[in-house]
């Protein structure tokens, strides 16, 4: 049974985008920091072929989310105040745009991706790369991906701060 969304707490579809999403994100940020901090280990040798899939599960879950929260703007808990909606948009914005930008380094560089086995592109041999896509995945891919790590810990600590008191404690909003 799946309970729909209302004023005073998130519904079953939310809640499962909700923590599909943060494992998703653990499971990235988990691969990310092994690969800088032991590249070429075994460890990192059977996390990081993983990242591009788990990117991709993450750009299609968010997306999802993205449409269902819009689906059902009115039945949805409000927002805290403007910085706790600000702090989501920024997270919503990145969870897309850092993706996006890894697909573009990926098909500009001519290589092939098949996330999960699914065929999204094929690569190209003649020519040579596409300057600006490889540039643009090489700048920011990484760097805006640190940058959702600070946001999603804030978004941890802000949950838990607001533990302390019952008028503002969120988690049972999403905790089911």
């Amino acid at each position: 049974m799946t309970s729909p969304d209302t004023p005073a707490r998130y519904g079953t579809v939310t809640r499962f985008l909700h923590w599909g999403i943060a494992l998703c994100l653990a499971w990235m940020f988990g691969t990310a920091i092994t690969h800088v901090l032991a590249e070429k280990s075994a460890l990192d040798a059977f996390f990081w072929p993983t990242h591009k899939h788990f990117g991709s599960l993450l750009m299609v879950l968010v997306s999802v989310r993205v449409i269902w929260a819009l689906l059902n703007a009115r039945q949805r808990p409000p927002a805290l105040n403007p910085l706790a909606r600000l702090g989501h948009l920024a997270m919503y914005g990145l969870m897309f745009a850092i993706p996006l930008i890894g697909l573009l380094r990926q098909f500009g560089s001519g290589r092939a991706f098949a996330p999960l086995g699914l065929p999204l592109f094929a690569g190209f041999d003649e020519g040579e790369k596409i300057g600006w896509m490889v540039d643009l995945g090489g700048l920011l891919h990484g760097e805006l991906g640190w940058a959702l790590l600070a946001l999603v810990c804030g978004h941890v600590a802000m949950a838990l701060w607001h533990r302390r008191s019952p008028q503002y404690d969120v988690m049972p909003r999403m905790a089911g």
